[in-house]
C-alpha cells in the first residue's frame, strides 16, 4: 500500500478578512480559527513524528472537526451574512508534485479563496484515511499464517482488516468527490494534487487497494491450510479461484487506468500572466517577486505526479495482473485443464520474475534472499506460482498430455474482472452555523 506524505499549511485568522456587521457570528469565527489552528499544529506534529508514532485517525478527526466551520463560513459568505474584507489566501505544501516547484525545501504555495482551503482540507482527509488503513494492516502482521491462532482471534483480525477496507473506500469517495468539483476543474497553474485526472487516479487506486485487502480477508481462513500444504490440490476451505482471479483482474484494470491518468502531464502555462490571472484557484509562490520565474521554470515538471507514486502504480499493475493469471491457472488445473493451467502459471511466473528481477530457480539460493525485505511478498508469490506450476506440469506430462495455449490464446480465455466494492460517497457535514435569516425566522415562529 502507498504511504502519503501529508501536506502542511500556514496559519490564518478568519477574523482578519471576514466582516460580521451584526456581530452574530463572532464566536463561530473564533472557533473556526481555532479548529484550523488545531489542524495546522497536528499536521506539523505528524510531519516531525516517526512513522510508527503517527496517529492518522486523529488527523481524520481533526480535519472533520474543522470542516463544519469551513462549510459554514463558505455558505454565509455566499448568502451575504458574512462579507469578505479582502480575498483570503491560504498556503499549503503539496504532496504529489514531482519537483515541488523546483525547490528542495518544498515550499508552501499560496491559494486564494475559501474553496481552495476546503479542497486541500478534503485532500488531507483522504490522504490520512488511506494512511490509517495502511497502519491497521501493518499492525496485523501475517496473522492468517500464525500457527496457534484461534478462529475467534482470526475473526477479530479479519474485522480490523475490514475496517481498513472501509477507510480506503471512504478515501476513494473523497478523491472522486474532489475530481468532480467545478472549482477543481477551473483551477489554473495547478499542482498535480488538485488536477481532476490525478484525483480520479487516486480514487481508483484507493478502491483497488481496498479490493486487495478484501481478497486477503476472503482467503484468510484458507491461508493457513495452504501454508501447511502448498500447491495442488486446493484445501476445501479455499474460496473459488475463479472469483479470486476476477477480483484481481478488476484491480489490474483499475490500477492500469489510474496509472494512465497519473501520467497525464499537467497544463502549466509558461507565465503567470494571461487569462489564468482570474482563475479561482491560481497558485503563487510565497515570494511574489519570483512568481513568474518559478511558474515558468516549472512548466515542464511541476505538473507531474511524483515518480514514487507512478512507480507504485506500475508495480501494482504488474503484480495484480500476475496474481490474476496465477489464479486462472489454478482454476484450470483444479478443473483438469492442465495444459491451460501450465500456460497461465507460466505467464504469471514471467510477470513476477520481470517485476522482482529474480528467477524462480534462484529463490532457494541464500544469496538471493539477503535483500528479501520489501520483496518478501513478491518472492512468496513467485514460490507459490512455482509450486502450482510444477504440480500441474507434472500432471499434464504424465496424465493429460494437453497442449499449452499460446499467449494470444490465453488472452482470449481471460474473463472480465469483477468488482466487490464501491467507493463510499462523500457527504459534506452539516455547517457549524446557520444563516442569520433562518435563525430570525425561527425566532419569529
Amino acid at each position: 500500500m502507498y504511504l502519503y506524505d501529508l501536506p502542511t499549511t500556514g496559519a490564518i485568522s478568519f477574523a482578519e478578512f471576514l466582516v460580521d456587521d451584526d456581530k452574530k457570528y463572532t464566536s463561530q469565527i473564533a472557533q473556526a480559527t481555532q479548529a484550523r489552528a488545531d489542524l495546522r499544529a497536528l499536521l506539523k506534529e505528524t510531519k516531525r513524528s516517526e512513522d510508527g508514532e503517527r496517529d492518522y485517525i486523529k488527523v481524520v478527526k481533526t480535519v472533520n472537526d474543522y470542516l463544519p466551520y469551513l462549510y459554514g463560513i463558505i455558505n454565509r459568505v455566499a448568502d451575504g451574512d458574512l462579507k469578505l474584507q479582502s480575498e483570503p489566501v491560504f498556503s499549503w505544501r503539496t504532496t504529489l508534485s514531482s519537483s515541488h516547484i523546483l525547490s528542495s525545501q518544498n515550499p508552501r504555495l499560496l491559494f486564494p479563496t475559501l474553496l481552495s482551503d476546503l479542497i486541500f482540507s478534503l485532500l488531507t482527509d483522504a490522504f490520512a484515511l488511506s494512511n490509517a488503513a495502511l497502519s491497521i494492516v501493518a499492525s496485523l502482521g501475517i496473522y492468517e499464517r500464525e500457527r496457534h491462532i484461534s478462529d475467534a482471534e482470526r475473526k477479530i483480525k479479519d474485522e480490523r482488516l475490514n475496517s481498513a477496507v472501509n477507510l480506503l473506500c471512504q478515501a476513494s469517495g473523497i478523491f472522486a468527490h474532489l475530481s468532480k468539483l467545478e472549482p477543481v476543474k477551473e483551477m489554473d497553474h495547478r499542482p498535480p494534487d488538485v488536477r481532476p485526472e490525478v484525483l480520479s487516479a487516486l480514487s481508483k487506486m484507493a478502491l483497488a487497494e481496498a479490493q486487495t485487502l478484501a481478497i486477503r480477508k476472503l482467503m484468510s481462513k484458507s491461508a493457513y491450510d495452504s501454508t501447511l500444504s502448498p500447491g495442488p490440490p486446493l484445501p476445501k476451505s479455499h474460496p473459488s479461484p475463479t472469483l479470486i482471479a476476477k477480483l484481481f483482474l478488476e484491480i489490474t484494470s483499475s490500477v492500469s487506468s489510474a496509472r494512465s491518468l497519473a501520467k497525464t502531464p499537467g497544463a502549466i502555462p509558461s507565465s503567470s500572466s494571461g487569462s489564468g490571472s482570474s482563475s479561482l484557484l491560481k497558485f503563487k509562490s510565497k515570494d511574489k517577486d519570483k512568481d513568474k520565474d518559478r511558474i515558468s521554470s516549472s512548466s515542464s515538471s511541476s505538473g507531474e505526479v511524483s515518480q514514487d507514486l507512478r512507480n507504485y502504480l506500475a508495480e501494482m499493475t504488474t503484480f495484480s495482473s500476475a496474481l490474476s493469471h496465477k489464479w486462472l491457472g489454478v482454476d484450470a488445473g483444479e478443473q483438469s485443464r492442465a495444459g491451460e493451467a501450465v500456460g497461465f502459471l507460466s505467464w504469471a511466473k514471467e510477470e513476477l520474475e520481470g517485476l522482482g528481477g529474480i528467477k524462480l530457480k534462484d529463490i532457494g539460493k541464500e544469496k538471493s534472499l539477503k535483500n528479501k525485505g520489501k520483496k518478501e511478498r513478491l518472492l512468496e508469490e513467485l514460490y507459490s506460482v512455482g509450486v502450482f506450476l510444477q504440480g500441474y506440469k507434472k500432471e499434464n506430462d504424465t496424465l493429460h498430455f494437453q497442449p499449452v495455449p499460446t499467449l494470444s490464446e490465453l488472452q482470449a480465455l481471460t474473463p472480465s474482472g469483477r468488482s466487490a466494492l464501491a467507493a463510499i460517497k462523500y457527504e459534506p457535514p452539516q455547517p457549524a452555523f446557520e444563516s442569520s435569516r433562518l435563525l430570525e425566522a425561527e425566532d419569529d415562529t
